[in-house]
């Protein structure tokens, strides 16, 4: 693929209902959309937004080149009065939203965009591929968070997914509380904490094990970290001990029956004095096998598949629908799909979460028309992302994403301990309008 602009990572009957609305003469009626989920996927008890920082970059670069025109024209996307504006397209408009790293549930309206119908409805698919795979995978991520009861965990997916979204979904899963990547591009771009120190294939490379042990240590030192399932796990360990000395600092199992294996090495390292090396496991982890393991003496968790696929769940369900717009007399109406299973609420919405007196979260009321005057009992939920066109600059990047990963740590101690409950439910708190 040529190197991608935002503006054609779209559909194409974004651009075709813009070629139709300058002619019709509606392409400027100022205009309200909204994205929000009518439900969690999976049977989820909450979601976490993300994607947004990522989401406000692509918007800022939207822009349409030559090149990009004369690929329209020359396919006949649109014509001659569509391509003289999308020649100097640019957001202008006003974007609010819930802040990246908050919980959200079925109703709420996590993304805000205020613009002429024209300038707004061509950014649907854009936001909508970055929020439904980000935030899909920053819900699952902070599933396996919570499982892991305070054990750091890596996430390791790059192999598992596309190359761009390997990147993205490093971002969302550190967002959602993991402590590294093993992707260098999440690292560069994001500032991500990255880790890895070998695969089989390096053990495998050498004419004995004892070979790679001793070539890794004289590389990283003995606190690195020896892969010990190549072979014969137990002979592994007590090499591994031999040649890094009881100062090791971890061995890795990808493979066994780990509450058994993990058992079984921990008090293997504990004879030989090595005590104080940890352990960590990385086979096909989910969030219900870390859950199985927080009885085992694991120290930490590599997870890959599982958080770059949504764990089931690969997409949020986000939808973006216009909610309001001005008519012909330039006052404001709400608008709204009544289609059966797909009914929307129209109007402006004003989010706000209620908490009971002991500060847990205990409700999503989202008014309708006009917000709700500010009191003790309740936080309102949007955050200005971009004013006039311009995004608010903390946000974005490396900088944006410590913001959201200390936001969603926050939201999450808001809510009741049924939230952290694996099994399929309703969301832990009710949505309701009033």
């Amino acid at each position: 693929m040529t190197d991608a602009v935002s503006s054609l990572l779209t559909d194409r009957y974004e651009l075709t209902m813009l070629n139709a609305a300058i002619r019709a003469g509606t392409h400027d009626r100022d205009c309200v959309f909204e994205v929000f989920a009518r439900r969690l996927s999976g049977g989820r008890r909450y979601g976490i937004v993300a994607g947004t920082g990522r989401l406000l970059d692509l918007i800022d670069d939207f822009r349409f080149t030559d090149r990009e025109l004369d690929w329209l024209r020359d396919n006949d996307v649109v014509y001659d009065r569509a391509l003289d504006w999308l020649a100097d397209y640019r957001f202008t408009g006003s974007i609010s939203g819930y802040q990246e790293g908050e919980v959200y549930f079925p109703g709420s309206p996590i993304l805000v965009v205020e613009g002429t119908f024209a300038e707004a409805v061509i950014l649907e698919t854009l936001a909508l591929s970055v929020l439904n795979y980000d935030s899909a995978v920053a819900t699952a991520a902070s599933r396996m968070v919570s499982a892991a009861s305070g054990r750091p965990l890596a996430e390791m997916g790059s192999r598992r997914t596309g190359e761009r979204a390997a990147v993205a979904a490093a971002r969302a899963a550190f967002i959602a509380g993991f402590a590294a990547t093993s992707n260098l591009e999440a690292g560069r771009s994001w500032g991500v904490p990255t880790m890895g120190t070998s695969a089989h294939s390096f053990t495998l490379l050498h004419d004995t094990e004892e070979d790679a042990f001793r070539a890794q240590v004289a590389a990283l030192g003995p606190g690195t970290t020896l892969l010990v399932d190549t072979y014969d796990v137990t002979a592994a360990v007590d090499l591994a001990v031999r040649v890094a000395g009881t100062g090791l600092g971890a061995v890795r199992i990808d493979s066994g029956d780990l509450p058994e294996q993990v058992a079984a090495v921990r008090r293997q390292l504990d004879a030989l004095g090595a005590v104080n090396t940890r352990i960590t496991v990385t086979n096909d982890l989910d969030e219900f096998t870390i859950a199985a393991l927080r009885a085992a003496p694991v120290d930490s968790y590599g997870v890959g598949t599982s958080v770059v696929t949504g764990s089931g769940s690969p997409a949020a369900g986000l939808v973006y629908k216009l909610v309001a717009r001005k008519d012909a007399a330039g006052d404001w109406i709400s608008v709204a799909k009544k289609s059966p299973e797909k009914v929307s609420i129209g109007g402006r919405k004003f989010p706000v979460r209620e908490f009971t007196a002991a500060g847990t979260a205990s409700a999503e009321v989202i008014h309708v028309g006009k917000p709700e005057a500010a009191t003790s009992a309740h936080r309102p939920l949007l955050v200005p992302l971009v004013v006039d066109g311009v995004a608010v600059e903390k946000y974005r990047g490396e900088a944006g994403t410590r913001l959201a990963r200390e936001h969603r740590a926050a939201a999450i101690a808001e809510l009741p301990e049924e939230a952290f409950r694996l099994g399929r439910g309703d969301p832990v708190i009710p949505t309701r309008y009033a």
